[in-house]
């Protein structure tokens, strides 16, 4: 077994590349339903950072992973019991093959890494590569090959090395193309923290022990960015699975930078990232507050996350703003003047986005939902402590309240990890809900949740109702898309819900803002506001009802971007390299 320090790139490209000052890494980075390259919210966090820097004209590079099968497509039968088939399609005819190679040493075998890249293009007209390593190449093993066939496998060698080839591998890439003098890197959580080896052996310039002069040089290089507010979320791997993986000069490495230790010895892939980085931040303020208590020795910065507003704002409503808020595009700033929409033009690009939504559902569900009725859009991973299934806990008070208050109607969408047996229980209790509430209030799942469909789910509700087990909420940013459409939330305060809830102004909150969920609490909260609060405004007070949407688009729609997020990482996380400039707004459009 080679150590990483031996780890080769050879490239095969004449032409000289332009060099980014910064190289994004993440597992998932979600462009469009064309490229299978997402599970969920952290791949689509991560387009939008690199269409957000796309459009701020910041020299960035992506690198991530071309899965073979993607992720899985999601179909559910009659009882809600989900089926998992892979994804199909063809990089190429989306994607673009290079020419450049790579290699990284993994279970004692030299694996080949080739290389497509997508340009994003900002609204400016600047563009960024994103680079997809890919392992499926004829000159490697048949088991090297499938390294990247699906996107979080659940044997953890496979998910090591995985994750070895996204670390390892894209520093490696990164050397081949000539982009070797990167002066920042960013982790997009944890799955990539190998890299920091790759580098700190470099600057080390042998292949000595790693000391703390190289590990302070990687350090001025590294940005980290967590995600995950629960342990369990951390990827780890044990000492024997690191061995065999990696091999043992890079467990001994591992070993003398204190990071394959203590009484379990395992590598735990955050603080590997944590570590090695001289920026490290939560993605909401009330994230730093729980990562700060579970990684203490770390200094924690928060930087809450954003949306792509031109991405996520819907056709309507995006013409809209063209009309009466010119050159929100450029400057998502401009969607403050919001205040001033009026009301009826507000509440026509509204529907226009609400029949298009109604009109999918008829479609992939043959369910005409009445488009009069007030929508309430869940959709979320579907995992237990996301809670999707909060809302239909109590079919009798959904009941009692669609009689007294007014008709509701429910639509659900979202994929659990196929090992995820709670997660998939879930679904199954929506469909039982669904079931008893039949004929009274209309609940409806839609299959295979993806970007098109959270689009049209986040624009053309009512109200989005968020409801995870606190603190087990990072961020979340489906909220922020709904914002983005005027469409209010109904949350629980953990995340950036935090920040965003003016309580009946922008939306309206669950519970209290205490660190920790009461399920019966919460649900009594939940149905109360429901029954209280936001029907009988629906039905009773469109007009204020309206003026909520118009808050939520000028106070939340404008701040939880992420053109705000990305100007944030330049200055704070980034801002280290002093040729590293991303220019003012452009108000002109």
């Amino acid at each position: 077994m080679t150590s990483l320090s031996e780890t080769r790139a050879t490239a095969e490209t004449a032409s000289p590349r332009p060099e980014p000052s910064v190289a994004y890494f993440s597992m998932e980075i979600a462009l469009d339903d064309t490229i299978p390259g997402y599970s969920g919210g952290l791949g689509v966090l991560a387009g939008d950072h690199l269409r957000a820097a796309a459009d701020l004209g910041l020299p960035i590079v992506g690198v991530t992973l071309r899965y073979r099968s993607g992720y899985f497509r999601q179909s559910l039968g009659p009882h809600g019991t989900q089926r998992e088939e892979p994804v199909t399609w063809s990089p190429e005819t989306v994607l673009e093959r290079l020419v450049d190679r790579a290699t990284a040493t993994l279970s004692g075998r030299p694996v080949v890494l080739g290389v497509w890249r997508h340009w994003i293009e900002g609204v400016g007209g600047h563009r960024v590569p994103v680079l997809f390593l890919d392992p499926d190449l004829d000159e490697n093993d048949e088991r090297d090959r499938a390294i990247a066939d699906h996107l979080y496998p659940d044997d953890p060698h496979w998910r090591l090395r995985q994750e070895a080839v996204l670390g390892l591998g894209g520093a490696a890439m990164l050397e081949a193309m000539g982009l070797s003098e990167i002066p920042t890197f960013h982790m997009n959580e944890g799955h990539s923290s190998l890299l920091t080896l790759a580098l700190a052996d470099r600057a080390a310039r042998s292949r000595s022990r790693v000391g703390a002069r190289a590990r302070r040089a990687v350090q001025r290089r590294c940005v980290f960015t967590t995600h995950t507010p629960v342990p369990e979320g951390h990827d780890t791997f044990d000492e024997a699975v690191v061995r065999d993986v990696l091999g043992e000069p890079v467990a001994s490495e591992l070993r003398a930078l204190g990071e394959l230790g203590g009484d379990d010895r395992r590598l735990n892939m955050t603080t590997l990232g944590m570590s090695m980085s001289g920026f490290v931040n939560a993605v909401s303020l009330r994230h730093r507050e729980v990562t700060a208590s579970m990684f203490p020795s770390s200094a924690i910065a928060s930087i809450t996350n954003g949306v792509h507003a031109s991405t996520w704002t819907a056709p309507p409503m995006g013409r809209l703003f063209d009309r009466l808020l010119p050159g929100w595009r450029a400057d998502n700033t401009m969607l403050r003047y919001a205040w001033a929409l009026p009301t009826d033009q507000l509440d026509e690009a509204h529907s226009s986005a609400k029949r298009a939504l109604l009109s999918l559902v008829a479609q992939r569900t043959g369910t005409a939902l009445d488009p009069s009725v007030l929508t309430l859009g869940v959709a979320r991973r579907a995992t237990r402590y996301k809670r999707l299934d909060l809302l239909v806990s109590d079919p009798e008070r959904l009941r009692e309240i669609a009689k007294r208050a007014g008709p509701l109607q429910i639509l659900y969408a979202g994929k659990a990890h196929p090992a995820d047996e709670g997660g998939k229980a879930v679904i199954r209790s929506i469909y039982e809900a669904a079931e008893v509430l039949a004929g009274e209030v209309a609940v409806v799942f839609l299959e295979d949740y993806s970007m098109a469909q959270a689009a049209l789910m986040c624009a053309g509700s009512d109200v989005w109702v968020n409801t995870p087990r606190k603190p087990a909420e990072a961020s979340g940013t489906s909220g922020m898309k709904a914002a983005l459409n005027g469409v209010p939330s109904l949350s629980v305060l953990d995340g950036w819900w935090c920040e965003g809830d003016v309580e009946g102004v922008t939306g309206w909150s669950i519970g209290d803002d205490g660190p920790e969920s009461d399920d019966a609490l919460e649900a009594e909260d939940l149905y109360a506001k429901l029954g209280s609060a936001i029907v009988p405004l629906f039905y009773g007070d469109p007009g204020r009802f309206t003026k909520i949407r118009r808050a939520a688009i000028a106070l939340n729609g404008s701040f939880f971007t992420s053109e705000r997020m990305v100007r944030q990482y330049a200055a704070l996380a980034y801002r280290a390299h002093d040729h590293l400039e991303v220019p003012p707004p452009d108000t002109d459009g």
